[in-house]
């Protein structure tokens, strides 16, 4: 949890919004191809973010340019000017959804990456680990329209999705982040114990979280993550969305909403209504002309509900997302379907060599199984009988005879019956 979210706006749409609607200042934001603008946000890609523009290494100074600091406030001091503070700029920037520490030497495998797409609240308590220097000098806003998550059924055999959203309303840097989760507020307990830490438009504590000035973590920021107050909508929708790439606006439209295109139920429901309403007034006129208004309006209804269905197409599957989807991931702690890595030339290089040794194994073991062939068919069979001082030996149950034999004696015989009891014995 969160493992999938929906933003289908333009950069320029968001960057608009948050400045005239929430009065945000925005001094930079990428243009509408840098994102991709989905109902079905998965991790890996690049999506936008909200941050103060700062350097590279963050907030505050960097260790090497601590020092200088230092003589540059001593001489502000001595000179008597306290000096101004700088004006901070923020923008919106695409980064790469699924966190990257900066000191990794080398691209994480992909399980690792899936597991630092969340972040809890209760592990930031501590100055340790792997969020520590992100938590004090990388704080950023991740923008979304809202997020999904899975409600378990059957002993977790099947799970529906449900959409979450506020009632109101290689040489190249690899810019990434991850989503803070807290505790789920009363409203979503009943679909999981964690829900992501939301913030409010322009509030207080959005401005405190991203202050460049709080290059220190501190109870004050700690205090931001907790869960939301505000009165949330939650509500199923279509399962289509469990498949990565596959994007569609109906994903945020409640299954059983009458606007959902793809609710097969309403479909039918829209179309009976619609006839009966047809027909009603081809009650009223004679009968030949109901006959033929009757018919017109059924192909203009059918023509109508074509065109509907051309106009909005039901799920598109994104032509740039080649990634297969699994059920559950683990060591992460949330519900929702993640993607497969695409394999590598290594990996399918490394799949053909484990199959050209098996099939040398499985070579190896058919000639060494033909070489040890069993006695029995290699060497002529053996008599189950054991000679015994030239007298023949009968047994007790088959009276010397196979089935067939006895058949043929049974027909011959005038009298019937079988052989007599001391037939069974030797002479």
């Amino acid at each position: 949890m969160c493992g999938r979210y929906a933003l289908a706006l333009r950069p320029s749409a968001v960057r608009h919004q948050l400045q005239h609607d929430a009065g945000l200042p925005i001094d930079d934001a990428p243009d509408d191809e840098a994102t991709r603008q989905s109902y079905n946000v998965a991790p890996g890609y690049y999506e936008l973010i909200y941050r103060a523009d700062v350097p590279d290494w963050g907030a505050g100074a960097s260790k090497h340019h601590q020092e200088a600091q230092k003589d540059t406030a001593a001489a502000a001091a001595e000179e008597g000017d306290g000096g101004e503070d700088e004006h901070v700029k923020y923008k919106l920037q695409a980064m790469k959804w699924g966190l990257v520490p900066s000191w990794t030497k080398r691209n994480p495998d992909y399980g690792s990456m899936l597991k630092t797409i969340n972040c809890r609240d209760d592990s930031l308590i501590e100055n340790r680990g792997l969020w520590n220097s992100m938590k004090q000098k990388k704080r950023c806003v991740v923008i979304c329209q809202g997020f999904y998550e899975w409600l378990k059924k059957n002993g977790a055999k099947e799970k529906i999705p449900h959409f979450v959203r506020r009632k109101d309303g290689s040489d190249e840097k690899l810019y990434t982040y991850t989503i803070i989760t807290t505790d789920s507020n009363d409203q979503l307990k009943f679909l999981h114990d964690r829900m992501p830490v939301i913030l409010d438009q322009g509030d207080e504590a959005m401005r405190v979280w991203l202050d460049p000035k709080r290059s220190t973590w501190s109870k004050e920021l700690q205090s931001l993550l907790k869960p939301y107050k505000g009165e949330l909508e939650v509500y199923p929708v279509s399962k289509e969305v469990g498949k990565v790439g596959n994007n569609s606006p109906s994903f945020i439209v409640p299954i059983s909403s009458s606007d959902n295109k793809q609710n097969i139920a309403n479909f039918f429901s829209n179309k009976k209504g619609a006839t009966k309403e047809k027909e009603k007034e081809v009650k009223k006129e004679s009968t030949e002309e109901a006959k033929i208004v009757k018919k017109d309006s059924v192909n203009e209804e059918e023509e109508k509900v074509a065109s509907t269905l051309k106009d909005e197409p039901l799920t598109r599957h994104d032509p740039e997302e080649d990634r297969k989807t699994i059920k559950d991931e683990e060591g992460t702690e949330d519900n929702a379907p993640l993607p497969v890595p695409p394999e590598t030339k290594e990996s399918e290089e490394a799949g053909m060599k484990r199959k050209h040794e098996d099939s040398d194994e499985e070579r190896a073991r058919q000639i060494k199984t033909r070489r040890t062939a069993s006695p029995e068919e290699s060497s002529p069979k053996k008599s189950t009988t054991t000679p015994s001082s030239g007298r023949k030996t009968r047994s007790a149950t088959s009276n010397g005879t196979t089935a067939r034999d006895a058949a043929k004696k049974t027909r011959n015989s005038t009298a019937g019956g079988s052989k007599k009891i001391t037939n069974f014995f030797a002479p």
